[in-house]
């Protein structure tokens, strides 16, 4: 892993749920709330967490971060935590989905080797880029920007800013697989019984 100042994670929980009928971040998998996932792993990285959400969630011992405006969809997550980061004095945010319980351990460490001389970093995985899995330099003023002559897309900000990826492998179970539909969580809960996740302490 390339030297890397500590950085804040952001957890994005601001999806409505329509698909799963709505709170998906409180949906129970394997006996925890989808945001009690996003938060361990969020936690294992050793640095700040924040969770950017329109509301608190009951017994989550991280800062709320409030939407900054409405219907911003993730990038508001982004642009709230990019402002947290710029408070804490941090340069670097990574921004990850509540809704993807199975990320990469390594996710982090391999973000930011990738990031020298980039703005942005990426996961992809079978040509599918997830930015809700990548690592951004804080740049507000850029990003207020973006969203104010009507950018919304994380992909699109990345590419803007430039960007790099770091590449899973497609073999095997999907780290990214992110739950959107009752159907998802029956196959993440099928997932955590075929194989109980190994839990690692904090760094």
């Amino acid at each position: 892993m390339k030297a890397l100042a500590k950085i804040l994670v952001i957890i994005a929980a601001g999806g409505a749920g329509s698909r799963m009928g709505g709170h998906k971040p409180l949906a129970i998998l394997g006996g925890r709330r989808l945001i009690d996932h996003a938060l361990a792993h969020a936690m294992r990285h050793g640095g700040p967490v924040a969770v950017a959400a329109p509301a608190p969630f009951a017994g989550i011992c991280a800062p709320h971060l409030p939407d900054p405006a409405a219907d911003l969809g993730p990038i508001g997550a982004l642009l709230a935590g990019v402002r947290e980061a710029q408070r804490l004095g941090l340069q670097h945010v990574m921004l990850i989905g509540c809704d993807m319980p199975f990320l990469p351990d390594d996710l982090l460490p391999r973000l930011a080797d990738v990031l020298p001389g980039h703005r942005a970093a990426l996961a992809v995985r079978g040509g599918q880029v997830q930015p809700l899995a990548g690592l951004w330099q804080c740049d507000e003023p850029a990003l207020a920007h973006f969203i104010a002559t009507g950018g919304r897309s994380l992909h699109g900000f990345a590419q803007h800013q430039g960007w790099a990826t770091a590449a899973w492998d497609d073999g095997g179970d999907d780290p990214f697989a992110n739950i959107n539909t009752p159907g998802d969580l029956a196959a993440a809960e099928a997932r955590l019984r075929s194989h109980p996740p190994v839990v690692k302490p904090a760094r």
